[in-house]
């Protein structure tokens, strides 16, 4: 007998839940992509992309996952032999790095760890050292999904100011868009990137980079970019087909402005608010598990955790046997671990992880949690009981 029949639940960092009204939109027969409904929402819809980014430059659309926005931010700002400063907090940026040596790009990397942020220090030296101005880009990662640490882009702008250093300042907000505050004009960052799986609440398969007039610049002085990868037309398309570069993702299309709709009506401050008040309720009931037992927060400082995904080391082998419970006993599906032991296995069994990105609510919260907190107790993982009750003081505002 198993608990698991019914509903499951993922509760992984991405995807994330798709709401049923996203679903609903999208289920519907192929569309006219020559005229009519479809071509015609297209300005809207990347005006309301460009608000949740909290930017007025430009924005790009691509038929790709992150890794495919990762290669477009690189393919129209850095050409092969250049070089570009990578700050690395987690896995992601390092394998954004590899991005970049992919494409024949001399990569600088920065190691901070799995567990912090930025050391500003040894960035400062890193950017003054160069002297001659051979990063043309730095990049970095705002939420780090394997690590979840969050970071800051404001004193990024303020060291290349400082030195006045033309480097342009990329932000990886794949994990973090519509989850954590990020704003893109505001922290003066040049080029943005994401995804349409997490916080924007529809599958895979949309990527996004949005660029300021300096990014755009840069474009321009690149002799070759592939005819997928350039952002030029998609930016400002003389007909739809090039919002794509050929056909369009035309149901995905139709679920992302629902998402937007969805986003509009809330609200981007009530959303932000929303994710920082259950990740505190997710933090609470770890904290207190973690009292009597081998469980812990990967990023020990409130102030540098993500609002979108939690990660936690729990030991081997509690990791695999706890997820496995919990997907096969209550049908809740955890994150793995991810590149927190090992870079070659990134399958981490000592870690799991938390998303509560996007479409997610106090109910979801607390159910991943009294699933979890029942976990532990079956599988006689040592704990201190009582963590559910923890999140609800959070939650009811005790």
């Amino acid at each position: 007998m198993s608990l698991a029949n019914g509903r499951t639940y993922l509760a992984i960092p991405g995807p994330s839940v798709v709401p049923d009204a996203v679903l609903r939109a999208m289920h519907r027969a192929s569309p006219n992509i020559y005229a009519g409904e479809l071509p015609d929402m297209m300005p809207g819809l990347v005006r309301d992309l460009k608000r949740v980014a909290r930017t007025k430059g430009h924005a790009a659309i691509y038929i790709s996952n992150g890794h495919g926005a990762w290669e477009a931010a690189l393919a129209n700002t850095v050409a092969a032999g250049e070089k570009v400063l990578v700050l690395a907090t987690g896995f992601f940026a390092k394998a954004w790095s590899w991005i970049a040596e992919a494409r024949g790009i001399d990569v600088d990397l920065l190691d901070f760890g799995n567990g912090g942020t930025f050391d500003l220090a040894r960035v400062k030296a890193a950017l003054k050292a160069d002297s001659g101005h051979a990063y043309k880009a730095v990049l970095a990662v705002h939420v780090d999904t394997s690590s979840s640490n969050r970071n800051e882009f404001l004193p990024l702008r303020q060291i290349l100011d400082d030195l006045d250093h033309p480097a342009l300042l990329m932000a990886d907000c794949i994990a973090s868009m519509a989850c954590d505050r990020f704003e893109m004009d505001a922290w003066g960052v040049d080029v943005t990137v994401t995804g349409s799986q997490k916080g924007l609440m529809c599958p895979p398969g949309l990527g996004f980079v949005f660029f300021n007039e300096k990014a755009a610049q840069r474009r321009k002085e690149l002799k070759r970019v592939s005819t997928y990868w350039d952002w030029t037309q998609r930016a400002a398309p003389e007909a739809f087909y090039q919002y794509f570069s050929g056909t369009a993702p035309t149901h995905h299309i139709y679920g992302l402005r629902t998402a937007l709709d969805m986003i509009q009506e809330e609200g981007m401050e009530a959303i932000w608010a929303r994710h920082a008040t259950l990740a505190r309720a997710i933090w609470a009931a770890v904290e207190h598990w973690g009292q009597d037992g081998p469980l812990r927060l990967n990023i020990a400082d409130p102030a540098l955790r993500s609002h979108a995904v939690t990660a936690m080391s729990i030991g081997k082998p509690f990791g695999a046997e706890l997820r496995r419970w919990c997907a096969e006993e209550a049908g809740v599906t955890l994150g793995i671990g991810l590149g927190m032991e090992n870079e070659e296995d990134p399958n981490s069994d000592g870690y799991f992880r938390f998303g509560h990105m996007g479409h997610v609510n106090a109910h979801m919260v607390l159910g991943l949690l009294g699933v979890v907190e029942a976990g532990l107790g079956t599988l006689k993982i040592p704990h201190r009981p009582g963590g559910v009750s923890e999140a609800v003081k959070v939650i009811s505002g005790v």
